[in-house]
């Protein structure tokens, strides 16, 4: 069996991913990747593939009942543990925490707790996870016959206040707040590289200019999974490109030579 068989073969890897926004300006959080990690040196949002242990029953212990979160079905349960889990270990931000005990102070973790699990940090601050604070924003699947495919879902969500992040160093060697907008003219300046599904959600980010719009924009939006593909043009210039149908403001990127 040659790989490029049992690329198409293979069933893509479920992963997840977080587009945590703030106001005043407007910004993304983004990371920079390790030269040896996937998708090397690119500027992406944090996240990684889902983990066996995302999918544990024994998260429903610490799942916030009266906001329907432990009603979510088991997928939708483990691709949000799995996107807040990424978001922690790779930018020490625990996204979607509420305080078991109500109270006005935002749970917020030590400086020291980075490094630690996030359901150690979730048991530590006797906290309650509400998965239905991260909104589908996005959810693409890898074309077949690539090395790596992924199944992935981009999620949206409001930052923690006081959670400003740190890269954890190995994984992600840059952290930085930036505006879609200029996140998108970096990539056209080719100062930064940003990898093709990256690129269309900051583009469909952009579109917004708060927290609020872009939230009920993306509640609004009704599902699509976007198979990207390769098409040439008649004047020869080789193009990404999704379908019309899933309403992002282009349908396609030149691809970088």
């Amino acid at each position: 069996m040659t790989l490029e068989t049992q690329a198409t073969l293979e069933p893509p890897r479920r992963s997840a991913t977080v587009l945590l926004v703030r106001d005043d300006p407007f910004q993304v959080l983004m990371v920079t990747r390790h030269q040896a990690a996937t998708f090397a040196s690119a500027l992406v949002f944090p996240g990684g593939a889902i983990d066996t242990d995302d999918e544990s029953p024994e998260w429903l212990d610490v799942l916030e009942k009266d906001r329907s979160s432990a009603g979510l079905p088991p997928l939708d349960r483990a691709v949000r543990i799995g996107a807040i889990r990424e978001t922690w270990e790779e930018a020490s931000i625990l996204v979607a925490a509420r305080s078991a005990t109500p109270s006005a102070d935002p749970v917020t973790p030590a400086p020291h707790q980075f490094g630690q699990s996030l359901r150690s940090v979730v048991d530590a601050l006797d906290a309650r996870l509400n998965l239905t604070d991260l909104v589908e924003f996005a959810h693409w699947v890898t074309p077949k016959g690539q090395p790596r495919r992924y199944d992935t879902w981009f999620f949206l969500a409001e930052a923690p206040p006081n959670q400003p992040g740190v890269s954890d160093g190995t994984e992600t060697v840059g952290l930085e707040w930036i505006s879609p907008a200029e996140a998108i003219a970096a990539a056209a300046r080719g100062e930064r590289a940003i990898v093709f599904p990256t690129l269309m959600n900051l583009r469909r980010l952009a579109e917004s200019s708060t927290v609020a719009e872009a939230l009920a924009a993306a509640r609004a939006r009704a599902p699509f999974t976007v198979h990207p593909r390769r098409e040439i043009r008649a004047d020869g210039v080789r193009m990404l490109v999704v379908d019309a149908a899933a309403g992002y403001p282009v349908s396609g990127l030149p691809e970088p030579v």
